[in-house]
């Protein structure tokens, strides 16, 4: 199969490696792999593959693509192109394939204060210059990656290098402080732990502590077709390499963001801020460069959409937003109303032949094809997708829908002057072990349950059956006047639908760490898909307990279709034990929802007209 995925998954690797050198002979002209250092304007040298296609003619001129990543560039011992598919199939498709251990990572050099550093950006500018100095290559160089890789393949544009002439940024984050680490301001500490041990045993090179960082798979390391990352060609006894390992520097990715609060704080020691190593902040730059990009993302991979939204919004580079129903990578077809065994659709090969097919139309002529911007979108419980060059789409507007007595939700506002609902935060309500936020490292199905059970465990306001199909596409926003026991806490709040039969599934969620409630009238860094708050330590402001208070929440952007004789409901938690930190730490919070006609609660539904 064809997979634009990580190293986290370098059990599959291994074993799908040993399954591929097996079935190559020697008759056949198979991809050859140059394995070097290159020394970069502060005398650090990166290590980078450069895999030649079949039967490479060093007289002929090449596109190339490349891509940069933290997670190990190659496996010692297993050639890429056999390890990864895509690879494979790319080098077969008459690509030059450069790969690249960034700065401080597997057998490059380097202190790695913070990821994505402006030294890590101003290395990938210095590659794709050696790159299209080469004389094999065309002058035409595209970058391509998942996740870490994605966000490095289009912040690559930002030296903005001459030969960089397409981008292809998969299942990236935008945001990732506030999309990914700290949602809505409430720590995903399960993921960060994760995500932090792998690292740390990626850059010791620890084979079986990366297995089990990832999978918790059981490793025995004399049955392992890999001692680590690939060392380069002149490191034969791998002694450049062990120098490496005990002189770099590498910041703990979990005590680094463990005690962030605000925007801006600084990451560890760096001295730097996640925001300003974010892309987001380097929009000047990436515009610049007019580098078009192929955005490929998921209405449930944590809030990828949302930063394939915003920064169609706001970059001016031309971009094809693919969003779909989709885990972290793409193997698994993730829409909640379809059983959980429902084959990917498209393929990984067809999601692999549109990325080429972009790749072709980019850097095999020197007459590019115009990339049209546009998204292409997928509606879940429907299997229709759409295109629209705007966002939200013509025709969407937004309907209100109130909190009622008796946990109702209806269009009509409340009439009666007084009305409210408690609620004491249940803190072992959860959205399960396979939600949007474990794929992001597991890149493992996306699968919530029926939600009947935990919704007993949550305040829920659930509409009458509906007379007629609703199709909600963009970003619903909440709205609570609220009072609460402490000055702090979270808010958990989910869009569900819940079939004639009973079944409540999931659609979206919203998250919010209280002391950020205030909105900002501040101009925003980029567009945003509602409210605009800063979560500036400047706006930061706890409840006063008891005391009713707006709080407005959007919730990650979405695209269903709600059948006839299905209802809506909205449930709001305090806290949700699959990945978060709870809020506060000690003590357990009592909610008081108002739902009057002086201060009704509602959530404001993007619904297309019919």
């Amino acid at each position: 199969m064809f997979r634009l995925s990580r190293v986290m998954f370098i059990v599959m690797f291994l074993l799908m490696a040993l399954s591929f050198s097996a079935a190559v002979t020697a008759q056949e002209p198979t991809p050859t792999t140059e394995s070097r250092y290159l020394t970069m304007r502060d005398g650090v040298e990166i290590a980078v593959d450069v895999i030649y296609p079949p039967s490479f003619d060093p007289a002929q001129a090449y596109p190339t693509l490349m891509q940069a990543t933290r997670y190990w560039r190659g496996y010692q011992g297993i050639e890429t192109w056999q390890a990864r598919p895509e690879i494979g199939a790319l080098v077969a498709n008459g690509y030059v394939v450069v790969m690249v251990d960034a700065r401080g990572t597997g057998a490059s050099g380097g202190d790695r204060l913070i990821e994505w550093s402006a030294d890590e950006i101003a290395d990938y500018g210095e590659i794709i210059n050696w790159i299209a100095a080469q004389p094999w290559s065309n002058g035409r160089v595209g970058t391509f990656g998942v996740s870490y890789a994605g966000t490095t393949a289009e912040l690559a544009a930002v030296p903005n290098a001459p030969a960089l002439a397409a981008v292809s940024n998969q299942y990236s984050n935008f945001d990732p402080l506030f999309y990914l680490a700290h949602p809505g301001g409430v720590f995903t500490k399960w993921f960060v732990r994760r995500w932090s041990d792998y690292n740390a045993a990626l850059d010791r090179n620890d084979v079986c502590a990366v297995i089990q960082a990832g999978s918790e798979a059981e490793c025995d390391p004399a049955q392992l077709p890999t001692t680590g990352v690939r060392q380069a060609d002149s490191d034969s006894d791998g002694t450049v390499l062990a120098s490496l390992l005990t002189e770099r520097f590498s910041a703990n990715v979990y005590d680094s963001v463990n005690t962030i609060t605000y925007r801006g704080e600084s990451y560890g020691d760096s001295g730097l801020s996640v925001d300003s190593v974010s892309v987001y902040a380097q929009r000047e730059a990436i515009e610049s460069s007019d580098a078009p990009m192929f955005t490929w993302v998921s209405w449930l991979d944590t809030a990828t959409a949302d930063g394939a939204l915003s920064r169609y919004l706001t970059f001016s580079n031309p971009q094809r937003v693919i969003i779909g129903p989709w885990s972290h990578g793409g193997a698994y077809h993730t829409d909640p109303f379809l059983d959980a065994d429902t084959p990917v659709d498209p393929s990984l090969e067809a999601q692999f032949g549109l990325m080429l097919e972009y790749f072709d139309s980019q850097l095999k002529t020197d007459a590019p094809s115009p990339v049209e911007s546009s998204i292409t979108y997928y509606t879940l419980n429907s299997g229709e997708w759409k295109t629209t060059s705007v966002w939200p789409p013509e025709g969407v507007v937004m309907q209100s829908w109130y909190f009622g007595a008796e946990n109702t939700l209806a269009t009509e506002m409340p009439a009666d002057a007084n009305g409210a609902d408690s609620y004491t935060v249940d803190f072992t309500a959860t959205t399960g072990d396979a939600t949007r936020w474990h794929s992001v490292m597991t890149s493992g199905d996306i699968i919530y349950p029926d939600r009947a059970a935990e919704d007993e465990k949550l305040l829920t306001y659930t509409s009458a059956p509906l007379t007629e199909a609703v199709e909600i596409t963009g970003s619903p926003v909440v709205t609570l006047n609220l009072a609460s026991t402490e000055s702090d806490g979270a808010l958990h709040v989910y869009l569900e639908a819940i079939a004639p039969d009973g079944r409540v599934t999931y659609i979206t969620e919203g998250v919010l760490r209280l002391i950020h409630h205030p909105l900002s009238s501040a101009l925003p860094p980029y567009v945003q898909l509602g409210p605009y708050r800063s979560y500036a330590e400047a706006d930061a402001q706890p409840l006063v307990p008891g005391e009713t208070t707006e709080i407005v929440i959007t919730l990650y952007a979405t695209s269903v279709l709600i059948e006839e004789g299905s209802s809506i409901r909205v449930s709001i938690a305090g806290h949700d034990a699959s990945v978060f930190r709870r809020y506060p730490a000690e003590g357990t919070p009592v909610l008081t929802v108002e739902r009057s006609s002086a201060f009704p609660s509602r959530i404001d539904l993007p619904v297309v007209e019919q």
